[in-house]
């Protein structure tokens, strides 16, 4: 990914100090449409669009961040060491590509770790998610993929559809004497998506949240790939793994599942 990938260290950043760091002077502004963000930098990516001043944190302290990562994005933490993002449209593809990642990444984990749960608890027998493809199910197997394929093939072709022409698909109800602010790429907000208003207001505490979800976000795809490869080298879930290596960590860890197997 061009984005930055969060240190652990980073992930636990106090909000706090968070606020203090990035927004020293307790005030954001939003950028209007069609004002121009940084001439050389990420013009249209947001409209919490402020570049965050250059002391933000970064993945390693003291280091420079390219210029085309000026902090107007969330989790902008200045690594790209390949220039991956050096080009302003490609850096908006990948930056709409790492928060769908991110959130599949999440409903994944929750989609394991809570039915393992629920088995321990005894209200799901014989879980497995690493098998769970081969299971029996309401319908077989050809008429789910078809299914899912339709359905996820619309909502993709609506998305992209946004990418593309930026508020073509906005179906926030249309009430009189009522103006509907216009939704970010990838952030639809409003009634279906955003009920309780929490990525509306001013741009702080917008930009706040926005940089924990794709925090949590890289954090879902690491841990995913971690169950992946527990999955494949000790064949027991990650809460297994998890007791296992709490009762024993001198030899339960991922050193000695290297070495075993």
């Amino acid at each position: 990914m061009a984005l930055a990938i969060a240190s652990p260290a980073l992930t636990s950043f106090p909000t706090r100090e968070f606020h203090r760091r990035i927004f020293p002077s307790g005030k954001l502004t939003t950028c209007l449409p069609g004002r121009s963000l940084l001439a050389n930098a990420t013009k249209g990516v947001s409209s919490v669009c402020q570049p965050l001043p250059p002391d933000r944190p970064l993945w390693f302290p003291g280091s420079s961040p390219p210029e085309w990562l000026d902090g107007s994005l969330p989790g902008d933490f200045g690594f790209d060491p390949l220039g991956l993002g050096s080009d302003p449209e490609t850096l908006k593809w990948f930056a709409q590509a790492e928060l769908m990642h991110g959130r599949w990444a999440m409903l994944a984990a929750a989609g394991i770790l809570i039915p393992e749960c629920l088995e321990r608890l005894g209200y799901v027998k014989n879980f497995s998610w690493y098998d769970a493809g081969t299971r029996e199910y309401f319908a077989d197997q050809t008429t789910l993929f078809v299914v899912q394929m339709a359905l996820m093939g619309w909502v993709e072709g609506r998305r992209w559809a946004d990418m593309l022409n930026p508020g073509c698909v906005d179906i926030e109800p249309k009430l009189p004497h009522k103006k509907n602010p216009k939704p970010d790429v990838g952030y639809p907000g409003g009634l279906w998506f955003d009920p309780i208003m929490w990525g509306r207001g001013s741009p702080e505490p917008v930009m706040v949240l926005r940089t924990k979800e794709i925090k949590n976000g890289r954090l879902a795809m690491l841990a995913f790939v971690g169950f992946l490869f527990q999955a494949i080298y000790t064949g027991e879930d990650p809460i297994e793994n998890l007791m296992a290596h709490i009762a024993d960590p001198g030899h339960c860890n991922i050193f000695s599942a290297f070495t075993s197997h």
